[in-house]
């Protein structure tokens, strides 16, 4: 004899839980929607502030540093372009105190003495050397407190919005 198994098979109650799953599903997507609907009006906007808050932070304290880099950036530019500029002048009196040397041995000695004119001489171009220095670093140091200005309006302007 067989035994007979007691669970029944209803194929009925299949096609009912079939039907009902889709439906399920659509009424757990509405019911999410209605849910992120409230919150989105209620909780969200403070979230959103506190992010764009935080963001403005942020901005303000990249913006800062950037510009600290670029002034540093800047005074280490202006230092390497004295150096270079001490050294290739310092070359190129050498070089011209060696062609004079060289000259004044290769020249007979009995030529005429030639006179430079007043404003080629050592004194007036050393002032005129001095002022241009200092212009071009006044030049310098205003572009950089330019770029620093400029810097801080960006981060001004953001903190308004």
């Amino acid at each position: 004899m067989q035994r007979q198994s007691t669970m029944s098979f209803r194929p009925y109650q299949l096609g009912e839980t079939a039907l009902a799953a889709p439906r399920q599903m659509w009424l757990a997507s509405l019911g999410a929607a209605a849910i992120t609907r409230d919150w989105v009006q209620t909780e969200a906007r403070q979230t959103f502030k506190s992010l764009v808050k935080e963001g403005t932070i942020v901005e303000s304290r990249a913006v800062t540093f950037v510009g600290d880099q670029i002034e540093g950036s800047m005074s280490r530019a202006n230092t390497m372009w004295k150096q270079t500029r001490a050294t290739v002048e310092s070359g190129v009196k050498q070089a011209a105190e060696t062609a004079v040397a060289l000259a004044q041995k290769a020249l007979p000695r009995n030529l005429p003495k030639i006179e430079l004119p007043p404003m080629m001489s050592k004194p007036a171009a050393k002032r005129a050397t001095k002022a241009g220095k200092t212009a071009k670093a006044r030049v310098v140091k205003a572009r950089a407190g330019k770029v620093v200005k400029k810097a801080k309006r960006v981060v001004k302007g953001a903190a308004k919005r």
